[in-house]
């Protein structure tokens, strides 16, 4: 069956929240599916799925998207879908307090009742000294708390305007009839005046060096190092996510075989880097087995780091990464909405859907001495975040008759890093990670 993606992505994210209004941007993702003027309450989920199609919506510190993958026939469908709430979103008091507590809810569920998750969000605040850069995604519950409905309002008419938005189609569509139908649907929509600029300036040094996090969910002690990174598309930025790969992407990456395989003194690795259009970030999360001192294994790491920030790597791991790149575009081009996804970053970012067809040859340009030399300018130094995530003392519980104990006592499964809850799923073919953004995966 022929199918097509559309992806409407808005340009507003955390980045555009201003200190006690944090919150907003992921609050909206919820809120645009509590109906509009010919839409009612979470009727866009039933709409799409009773067409056969999918739909969701991600929320980053740099933009807000909505997207559908649906039989190419259901085209007006989604259009008419996304201009009705763009046009007139439901922006009611009632509709507010029900997505404030779907927002609390979700931050009980998947932040504060998971182990690690809250530690990670202190990385950012170590890392960035800029609120704009800082705050989570998800924000402040005391600044949801404290918003009003017209506070709710000014935000969606600044931000939701046609043009403040971007829409892309990727699939089976004919052009002209594609065109008619985006302007019967969008064209009478009133433009607004454009949004406060965005400072996302930052300084060279990290915001704190080291801290540590007490986690009463933790079942054992972890690490994070962070590093701030250039910003996306800058050569330094290709550099480096070819050099995150080589570090620690996948089970044949330095630290893996180093770690996990050779030494065997890790539970769990993973890293990525954190993709912004102003400063970005570059993390490593570890948990060390319960036998093995965690300040070893850190000492392990830099060491990795810096024999890639003096030899940097060899002429295999460089035919190794062009391949990997040209395997990666290859299949996820494929997918529609990667493609619908991809147009409407690069047109959104840059002002240019082109790059889609050749921001590729940037990493394949990427040489061997250009890893080295950004390596040793961003990760080999002392200008990086040390965060100890460490067991809170459990209070102990009073005591209880019980049988006596079973004497073959089984094997506990090993502790696992879960998902960072700010990311979407990778969008990219390139081996970096996207940045954090709010997935929201249920009907509101």
């Amino acid at each position: 069956m022929p199918v097509l993606s559309v992806a409407v992505y808005y340009d507003v994210g955390s980045r555009n929240e201003r200190e006690g209004r944090t919150g907003f941007a992921h609050l909206f993702e919820h809120m645009m599916f509590q109906g509009s003027e010919n839409v009612p309450k979470a009727a866009h989920f039933q709409y799409i799925s009773n067409a056969g199609g999918t739909m969701n919506g991600t929320t980053s510190s740099e933009r807000t998207n909505y997207f559908e993958t649906l039989p190419a026939n259901q085209l007006p469908l989604a259009l008419w879908l996304e201009s009705d709430r763009m046009r007139s979103l439901a922006v009611t008091q009632e509709n507010l307090d029900n997505q404030r507590e779907a927002v609390k809810e979700e931050k009980r569920l998947r932040y504060d009742n998971q182990p690690y998750v809250n530690g990670f969000l202190r990385l950012f605040e170590m890392s960035f000294k800029n609120p704009a850069n800082a705050h989570s995604t998800i924000g402040s519950m005391e600044d949801l708390d404290a918003a009003t409905v017209e506070d709710i309002r000014e935000f969606f008419r600044i931000y939701y305007a046609p043009n403040n938005a971007v829409l892309a189609i990727a699939g089976d569509f004919d052009e002209r009839e594609t065109r008619g139908l985006i302007e019967r649907y969008f064209a009478t929509i009133p433009s607004q005046p454009e949004p406060p600029p965005v400072d996302v300036n930052e300084p060279t040094e990290v915001a704190e060096r080291q801290d540590q996090f007490l986690d009463k969910l933790a079942p054992v002690p972890a690490f994070a190092l962070g590093w701030k990174v250039p910003p996306r598309r800058m050569a330094e930025f290709y550099a480096l996510s070819l050099a995150s790969h080589l570090l620690f992407e996948g089970e044949s990456a330095r630290l893996y075989q180093k770690l996990v395989k050779g030494e065997e003194s890790v539970v769990q690795i993973q890293g990525g880097i954190d993709e912004r259009r102003g400063p970005s970030g570059l993390f490593i999360v570890v948990i060390p087995k319960p036998d093995r001192e965690p300040h070893q294994i850190r000492d392990a790491i830099f060491d990795e780091i810096h024999q890639l920030a003096t030899a940097g790597p060899s002429d295999e791991e460089m035919e190794k990464l062009r391949n990997n790149l040209f395997n990666a575009a290859a299949r996820s081009r494929q997918s529609s909405l990667f493609r619908a996804q991809q147009l409407a970053e690069f047109a959104l970012y840059d002002n240019d859907p082109e790059l889609f067809n050749t921001d590729l040859q940037n990493f394949l340009d990427v040489t061997a001495d250009q890893i080295r030399e950004s390596v040793a300018q961003y990760l080999d130094t002392d200008n990086r975040v040390l965060l100890d995530i460490v067991p809170a003392p459990q209070e102990a519980a009073p005591a209880a008759p019980h049988e006596p104990a079973d004497t073959d006592q089984r094997t506990s499964p090993l502790p696992q890093i879960p998902e960072n809850p700010d990311e979407a799923p990778p969008a990219s073919p390139i081996p970096t990670a996207t940045h954090p953004a709010v997935e929201s995966n249920e009907p509101r």
